[in-house]
């Protein structure tokens, strides 16, 4: 039977209302909660650096770019400079905490311990948020993808009625659904063998995008790239606010810490690594598509990758039919990642009683949250056959960049509350440097629009409704005696 074993944490407080939605779990207590936890360490250096590249190198630039191209123009390579520049500040923040709270809560456990329940909830949801729909965006983006396989093999495509959702042509999404369930059935097995499948993914979707640029380059046409600000800098905002999508799951490795090995030395190394191979590989593919197809003809496009290849080199098929290949396991892999991220937020978020304890339940035999992953699996798969693509995209950015502010303002508050407090890694130029990750965050905010801000005021009105009616009433710092609980 699946069980879960923990030792409640401290409370900080008294129960009033009012110190409820305040009070914050101890930082010593966090990181004796993750040494002590029912979850395998089974994680080195380069499993937790690929799980970050597997979650974010995917739908983001295979598929999102064809959306920024045509607000940017050919200063998409600037945009995705801005993009990644923000997400390098939160990136510092979240080395410097995974390395000191090496947990599975990823920045929802680093607000509980700096800004209290009430923020963490917030954080917490923004995660769920981020997770949950950047998985079924990512998945609907490997539908469209699977279709270009086929048209350029065997001829034919899936009927528009069973490869779209509602509102855009379709009714069913029925390639984005299957491949949830596919990842599911993946996590169910166990960490270790989910990082090996991972492992090969990510290297074959990364020579698939190095293949891209030494192919592209063949057709590069410096005029391509005059002018280089058609739209002017709100282009670049507004292409930098959508291209963030694709920095979305770098933090991965964060939720991984308590199955790593060496969490304190290497979660910090993972995030950065991550970030550094991810960027560098975003700008070469941005530099390389815009020089092949001038940057008009990207309108409209979806599996814009192979649309590049396909319109503007010459070869026939073949290289086409090897990027869509490489497309179709990259987002295989960003689904199979970031579906692993969304259940260990929901395990920490369980463990600490804001939602219900069947979260964090694990399985005995394969150390995995087993129904969390089956439950977050159906939401998800329910989600990427009945929504477009871009307003899950643009939701999952919104959501993530609020989490993100969060824990930059969550190193802040460490340094000076916990000064002494050991850290594998510290943010260089720090206050500046989390003041900084803080206004780009906001930046890139304010270039999202008016629909994205309304669905995401809906999502925070309802995460408040569930935090008022469970929450705050069944969280484990209600409890002023600690005592062992054995839940089956």
């Amino acid at each position: 039977m699946d069980a879960v074993r923990t030792s409640p944490p401290r409370p900080t407080g008294e129960v009033g209302t009012a110190n409820r939605l305040t009070r914050r779990r101890d930082v010593a207590d966090l990181v004796a909660e993750a040494r002590g936890g029912e979850l395998r360490r089974t994680m080195g250096l380069t499993q937790l650096t690929l799980l970050s590249v597997g979650a974010t190198l995917g739908t983001g630039i295979f598929v999102v770019l064809g959306q920024a191209v045509p607000e940017a123009g050919p200063a998409v390579v600037v945009s995705f400079v801005l993009a990644g520049i923000t997400a390098l500040f939160s990136a510092l923040s979240y080395a410097e905490l995974a390395g000191m709270i090496p947990g599975a809560g990823s920045s929802y456990s680093y607000t509980y311990a700096t800004l209290g329940e009430l923020v963490a909830w917030v954080c917490g949801w923004c995660l769920v948020l981020e997770y949950g729909v950047s998985v079924a965006a990512v998945a609907v983006g490997w539908g469209q993808y699977v279709n270009e396989l086929l048209e350029l093999t065997v001829g034919w495509t899936l009927p528009e009625s069973l490869s779209g959702p509602p509102g855009a042509g379709g009714v069913l999404n029925v390639p984005a659904a299957a491949i949830v369930v596919l990842a599911m059935v993946v996590l169910l097995r166990g960490a270790r063998e989910s990082a090996v499948v991972n492992t090969v993914m990510v290297a074959v979707k990364v020579a698939a995008l190095v293949m891209f640029c030494a192919v592209a380059f063949t057709a590069f046409r410096a005029g391509n790239f005059r002018p280089l600000f058609p739209l002017g800098m709100a282009g670049v905002s507004a292409g930098a606010a959508t291209l963030f999508f694709s920095y979305i799951g770098f933090d991965a490795a964060s939720t991984a810490g308590e199955e790593a090995k060496n969490p304190q030395r290497d979660l910090p190394r993972a995030i950065l690594l991550s970030l550094g191979l991810i960027t560098a590989l975003y700008c070469a593919v941005a530099v390389a598509a815009v020089g092949a197809m001038p940057w008009r003809e990207f309108a409209g496009t979806e599996a814009t990758l192979s649309e590049v290849l396909v319109g503007s080199v010459g070869g026939g098929t073949l290289w086409p039919i090897l990027l869509s290949v490489g497309a179709v396991v990259a987002t295989t892999s960003v689904v199979l990642a970031v579906q692993y991220g969304q259940t260990r937020i929901l395990f920490s978020m369980a463990r600490d009683g804001l939602v219900p304890s069947l979260f964090a339940r694990v399985h005995p035999r394969t150390g995995v949250p087993r129904a969390n992953t089956v439950i977050v699996s159906a939401f998800v798969m329910v989600l990427a056959a009945l929504v477009p693509l871009g307003a899950l995209a643009d939701a999952t950015s919104i959501g993530t960049l609020f989490a993100f502010a969060l824990v930059n303002c969550a190193v802040l508050i460490l340094r000076r509350r916990s000064p002494e407090a050991p850290r594998g890694f510290r943010v260089p130029l720090a206050p500046v440097t989390c003041v900084l990750g803080v206004l780009c965050c906001g930046y890139v905010m304010w270039g999202l629009g008016s629909d994205t801000w309304i669905a995401f005021g809906l999502w925070m009105a309802a995460g408040f409704a569930i935090y008022a009616l469970y929450g705050i009433r069944h969280s484990r710092l209600n409890r002023p005696v600690p005592q062992e609980e054995t839940a089956e």
